[in-house]
């Protein structure tokens, strides 16, 4: 069987899954001595001896990638990492859906995904313990839907429901860092038209830097203390993310508009092609509500991490709302987006879409994490 021959529908054929498999634990290069049961040919679930786990919590999150074909593999371990970073968590276990079209799916194709995601697992020292393969025509484009598995100790674990009235709001990075990158994944060929290669290039690998990973922002300030929630904005961008982060707090958001940072490259794609950078899809940017004590010194290890991080709020009572400040201006709801502003993009083009103000829930693009 070539490379780039089309595979039929169905499961991936035993022999084909073995060999990917096996490279895939070579290329990882890690075995967790808890993992009883990992991935193979007719096994049909992981086993993990949990025993050991003792005063620490088993935390779980599943999650689709639908947005990206191109860095797939990479992503979708990624993004899952992203949500139990934020909850104080370290990312161990992997497992992974892979749903893959008839007539486009080749051994090139698959073994490319493989490998990006072992680059992920090396990079996040995480172990891949099984999953599932599947070509269908249930799907024109590569699905992969990820279940990711850690730990963290009882004592650190932190939800973006403990946010505290007087809390400073911290962000790290800057926004919409995956926009960007999406932007010019899914469309390079017209941005090169438009734009310098190396601008282009740039915007592309985003991805890794600055990154859409916050593991190690969430590391940071959680050894810096004084962390009550965090929150990583995903789809519907930052606005989505404070709607959501103030709803499960049951508290209310006073957010500085000069103070929250859009990066250059977003900043020129999003005025170019009509996209409001506080609602499109913002992975690699972390929301942290902190004891206003611990603020200068999570800054302070921010900075000496090489992390960007800025105040740029305040944790304030619930009947204050999640309203903006601009200059002298008073103070206005933070513009809630009935869809992704990437999303959009994507179905309606550069035409602005409508917005309206609604729950955090509504103003989600798709429901993913």
């Amino acid at each position: 069987m070539t490379a780039t021959r089309a595979l039929p529908a169905g499961k991936l054929p035993a022999s084909l899954l073995r060999r990917f498999l096996a490279d895939l634990q070579k290329q990882v290069r890690r075995r967790d001595r808890r993992v009883v049961v990992g991935p193979g040919i007719g096994l049909d679930a992981a086993v993990i001896d949990a025993i050991e786990l003792g005063g620490r919590y088993l935390v779980a999150k599943a999650d689709p990638i639908t947005f990206v074909d191109g860095e797939s593999g990479a992503y979708v371990l990624t993004i899952n990492a992203n949500d139990l970073a934020a909850m104080g968590a370290t990312p161990r276990w992997f497992l992974a859906t892979w749903l893959l079209p008839v007539g486009a799916t080749t051994s090139a194709l698959v073994s490319r995904l493989f490998s990006q995601l072992a680059a992920s697992c090396r990079r996040l020292n995480v172990s891949v313990i099984g999953g599932h393969t599947e070509i269908t025509d249930a799907v024109t484009r590569p699905v992969i839907v990820g279940c990711l598995l850690g730990d963290c100790p009882k004592r650190r674990l932190v939800t973006a429901a403990g946010a505290r009235v007087g809390d400073a709001v911290l962000l790290t990075k800057g926004i919409p860092i995956e926009a960007v990158s999406i932007l010019a994944r899914e469309r390079g060929a017209a941005l090169r038209r438009r734009y310098p290669a190396r601008f282009v290039d740039r915007c592309r690998n985003y991805f890794i830097r600055p990154g859409i990973s916050v593991l190690r922002d969430a590391q940071v300030a959680l050894a810096a203390g004084g962390v009550h929630a965090m929150h990583d904005p995903t789809e519907g961008g930052l606005s989505a993310a404070l709607y959501e982060l103030a709803e499960a707090s049951r508290v209310g958001l006073r957010i500085e508009e000069a103070a929250i940072r859009i990066l250059p490259e977003g900043t020129r794609l999003c005025a170019d092609f009509g996209i409001d950078p506080l609602g499109a899809i913002a992975s690699g940017a972390l929301l942290i509500c902190a004891d206003p004590k611990r603020e200068p010194v999570i800054l302070r290890c921010f900075k000496h991490a090489g992390i960007a991080a800025a105040r740029i709020g305040t944790v304030v009572p619930a009947q204050q709302g999640v309203r903006m400040v601009t200059g002298g201006l008073r103070p206005r709801p933070v513009p809630p987006f009935a869809v992704d502003e990437i999303a959009r993009f994507f179905t309606t083009g550069n035409k602005r879409g409508s917005r309206r103000a609604g729950t955090a829930a509504e103003s989600r693009a798709v429901p993913t994490s």
